[in-house]
């Protein structure tokens, strides 16, 4: 069985080791070494990463109760000595977030009475999910206040092995998953938990922890968060940010929010004003292209270099409802999109014609009786498709 140097020590770094098996796998090769401080995936933490003598590293897996470290290729022979490294940055990173999580469980716990059910320490951020189907922002304030007191009072975080018997005595979060000797997690003062993973020396080292958002997940209240070294740079890059906002808008920090209500509130009122007068134009161009059409004794088609597909639906609409028996053809330039539409009393369905003539121009889209749309790769396409419907229009109105 693998001697495992992180229970004996969470910041050993480099050490030597025998390597016991070398075993081929279908990703690379797994080495099994006499003893190792590569901490294996367990318990929401991932596997470590590092190098074996000038190896790297990828994964590290347990398997009854020997460690597997994942290589790209073997790193020596079987029986060799070599020297390892961590890959310190990320395990320490790890060891913040996991020790984050802890903290931020047992306050959970104190403060809203909810149990932790499950824990996922990502590259960029960690989740817990735990026992609450409501709860107020102002709840959850209160939890990353106290989480940050707990950090500065810098709480000696301890890991040792006890008997179940002696297990069975402490205030654990929740009964022990293994039988005989259990590791404890312990928070001074806090928690006491049975854990395996690899944790910090006290709460001070994880200077501090940010609550990112909060969401319902299968009706349970889902934390994301950032401890350590990931709060900071998510603190950085957060400053940048409203920096960079308050200097281009002319600004103070304090006041964007405010700034960004009223310009909210102005868009809606120039939104409005704007629907208000496309609605206006649309009647004009309805009527102007209606005159054409009936002067002319053929559809209502028009190609726009102007318009969006939105803005031709609506057009359509308008149209078709002044008149229910003509034809309605609408192109976009812009967009290379195509409406098709008429009021029911045209004698064809638009969804069908489409169906029949699109393939023919590398046409896709579809519609029900009386609307159908469809989009086109090139301006070449819609045209031709448009000139051929146009055709097949005007000669079903001559008939």
């Amino acid at each position: 069985m693998t001697h495992k140097i992180y229970y004996d020590s969470a910041y050993s770094q480099e050490w030597t080791s025998i390597i016991q098996e070398i075993v081929p796998g279908e990703n690379g090769f797994y080495v099994r070494l006499g003893k190792t401080a590569f901490y294996p995936e367990g318990g929401g933490q991932p596997g470590d990463s590092g190098w074996i003598g000038e190896v790297r590293v990828l994964d590290t897996q347990s398997q009854n109760g020997n460690i597997l470290h994942l290589v790209e290729a073997p790193p020596g022979e079987p029986g060799s000595e070599v020297s390892c490294r961590l890959d310190w940055e990320r395990r320490f990173d790890h060891m913040q977030q996991h020790s984050g999580q802890h903290l931020l469980s047992a306050t959970v716990l104190d403060l809203l009475g909810a149990a932790t059910l499950s824990f996922h320490l990502g590259e960029d951020y960690a989740t817990i999910d735990v026992e609450r189907a409501e709860w107020t922002q102002q709840e959850l304030d209160g939890v990353e206040r106290e989480v940050n007191l707990r950090i500065m009072r810098n709480l000696p975080i301890k890991s040792y092995f006890v008997s179940s018997e002696e297990a069975a005595n402490l205030p654990l979060v929740k009964a022990p998953s293994v039988e005989g000797e259990v590791r404890i997690v312990e928070i001074e003062g806090i928690e006491y938990n049975a854990c395996g993973g690899t944790h910090v020396n006290a709460t001070g080292e994880l200077g501090l922890l940010k609550l990112l958002r909060a969401e319902k997940q299968k009706g349970n209240l889902r934390l994301t968060f950032k401890t350590g070294l990931r709060a900071l740079d998510e603190f950085v890059a957060q400053t940048k940010v409203l920096s960079t906002l308050s200097s281009k808008l002319s600004t103070p920090k304090e006041e964007l929010v405010e700034r960004l209500e009223k310009w909210t509130e102005e868009d809606r009122r120039k939104q409005t004003q704007l629907n208000t007068l496309r609605q206006q134009l649309d009647e004009y161009v309805a009527e102007e292209l209606l005159n054409e059409a009936t002067h002319a004794g053929g559809p209502i088609a028009k190609v726009f270099s102007d318009r969006t597909l939105k803005e031709l639906q609506s057009l359509a609409t308008a149209l078709t409802a002044r008149n229910a028996r003509l034809p309605v053809l609408l192109a976009s330039l812009t967009e290379f999109k195509l409406i098709l539409a008429h009021g029911g009393e045209a004698g064809f369905f638009c969804g069908a014609l489409f169906k029949e003539m699109l393939p023919a121009f590398g046409g896709r889209g579809g519609g029900n009786d009386r609307m159908a749309q469809a989009g086109f790769a090139t301006e070449a396409e819609l045209t031709a498709c448009y000139d051929m419907l146009k055709r097949r229009l005007s000669e079903h109105e001559a008939v």
